[in-house]
């Protein structure tokens, strides 16, 4: 007897709620990954008004991307264990909350608590994304969805600066996160009325120990990472806190393993792994996460004290780089259904790398229209990569594996925008020490940047088809995704 006639499948979704679910998420996780880069452009406003130095405004971000980087390794365990409504509600929530305090925030430690509660809430949404995707929608259209997914990924952080900057240029920073606070209110509403209504599944006992370990390791190692530019002013406690992060997570490792081997529950699977289509997609994943986000933190540094911009002007400059990412991920997703992820990944790679060395070429005298023609052939790039590579790591991994691998790749994305952000910003602080100028340090940056390219370009050659998965019905549990797929 086949699986198909043992089980008898609950009712699918139409079109229509699939729409109002995949919507309802992918919007929420735009506004939320918008969010992550935001304050790249009010920092200078938030330093005045809190009165504090460049390093202590740095732990806005800081404490963000430390929080994000401890608690998405949870969210494979959490979307076994409680439904997609719940996590999406109490996600919601926390977000609200933390930018509702941001909103009202006198002082630094009021901004920095509300940062972390909004990470909190950040965290969980874009693995519910993308794993809602794969359980609800066949395999022979993933490609279509999961590159409009992918304008979330990449068009957020990259449009984040230029809102920002319009909206403090006209109002204040404050206006920012009263704002995403409206947005948390109608999107939590939208979530009661779309979503469907399920009850959590037993996933086993969290282990206590994972948790320890993931909060040091991930802790450890994105606060270090983040930090490291002070090693050269001599002080070493990040370079303690990316030993200690690193031997904390190869425990973590030892330790999730160890659980599989029990047959317990793992916090977080560490199969896919050992799949090596999806080690050579995440690894361009995140070569071009990171190189993104370090972009967006240099180059307003760049356009603004190198080139004179105004706020509003950088914002502006750096509008085309995520419009063309807006408009090229949906086509790129229809062309992965139909073709496969070689006709994007090799040319996407090839405009990454072409876009960081041509902005490697900047200097005091370079026009601002040849900075945002780099940048928007890097935005090209970017739209060609994550749109294939996101669904064909994902296609890659058996069924079961799906919350843990959307885990894993969330992870890496987060730990790759902490080093290339820290990266970047050390070489451009090398820059400045050798060159002296901040429109002549903007080079050393983009350097390393097109060198990581470079690696993806390399990668992207070895990038193959997957296999079509075999055309079955597989019944599943409200709480799990509301829906049978074939696929």
């Amino acid at each position: 007897m086949t699986q198909t006639e043992k089980q008898t499948p609950p009712e699918a979704f139409s079109t229509a709620r699939l729409v109002a679910i995949i919507g309802t998420l992918a919007v929420a996780a735009f506004v939320m990954i918008l969010n992550e880069t935001v304050l790249t452009v009010a920092l200078p406003s938030l330093m005045a008004d809190f009165s504090i130095s460049a390093a202590t405004a740095g732990w806005f971000t800081t404490g963000f991307l430390l929080t994000m980087a401890i608690c998405i390794p949870l969210t494979g365990y959490l979307m076994q264990r409680f439904s997609m409504k719940s996590l999406f509600l109490t996600a919601i929530a926390l977000f609200g909350i933390g930018t509702l305090v941001a909103a009202l925030a006198l002082n630094f430690e009021t901004m920095l608590i509300a940062r972390i509660v909004q990470a909190l809430g950040t965290a969980v949404i874009m693995p519910l994304l993308m794993t809602t995707t794969l359980h609800l929608v066949p395999a022979q259209h993933r490609g279509s969805i999961m590159g409009l997914n992918a304008v979330v990924l990449s068009v957020g952080p990259a449009v984040g600066p230029t809102v920002a900057g319009i909206v403090i240029n006209a109002i204040s920073w404050h206006a920012l996160f009263w704002g995403m606070a409206a947005f948390a209110v109608l999107a939590f509403a939208a979530g009661l009325v779309s979503l469907p209504s399920g009850k959590g599944r037993p996933a086993g006992r969290l282990d206590a120990f994972s948790i320890l370990l993931s909060i040091i390791g991930f802790g450890g190692f994105v606060y270090g990472v983040s930090s490291v530019s002070q090693v050269i002013e001599g002080d070493f406690l990040p370079l303690v806190a990316i030993v200690i992060g690193l031997i904390a997570l190869a425990f973590f490792v030892r330790r999730q393993n160890a659980l599989v081997r029990k047959q317990s529950a793992p916090l977080l699977h560490l199969a896919p792994l050992k799949n090596s289509a999806f080690n050579r997609s995440v690894i361009i994943i995140a070569i071009a996460f990171g190189a993104m986000l370090g972009s967006v933190v240099v180059l307003p540094v760049y356009l603004e004290n190198g080139l004179g911009l105004n706020p509003a002007s950088v914002g502006l400059a750096l509008l085309p780089g995520g419009l063309i990412q807006a408009v090229i991920s949906p086509i790129a997703g229809r062309i992965f259904d139909r073709k496969g992820p070689r006709p994007l990944v090799i040319p996407g790679a090839v405009l990454l790398s072409a876009g960081q060395w041509g902005l490697a070429t900047s200097g005091a005298d370079t026009p601002v229209w040849l900075v945002i023609t780099c940048h928007t052939v890097f935005g090209a790039g970017m739209a060609l990569v994550m749109a294939s590579m996101m669904t064909h790591s994902l296609g890659s991994l058996a069924r079961e594996m799906y919350g843990h691998g959307s885990a894993i790749v969330n992870t890496l994305q987060q730990l790759a925008g902490a080093i290339g952000t820290a990266l970047f910003l050390t070489a451009f602080g090398l820059g400045m020490s050798l060159a002296g100028s901040t429109e002549d340090a903007v080079r050393y940056p983009f350097v390393v940047g097109g060198i990581l390219t470079l690696v993806a370009v390399v990668l992207a050659f070895t990038i193959k088809a997957n296999r079509p998965e075999p055309v079955v019905l597989e019944a599943s549990t409200k709480a799990d995704t509301g829906m049978v797929t074939t696929g």
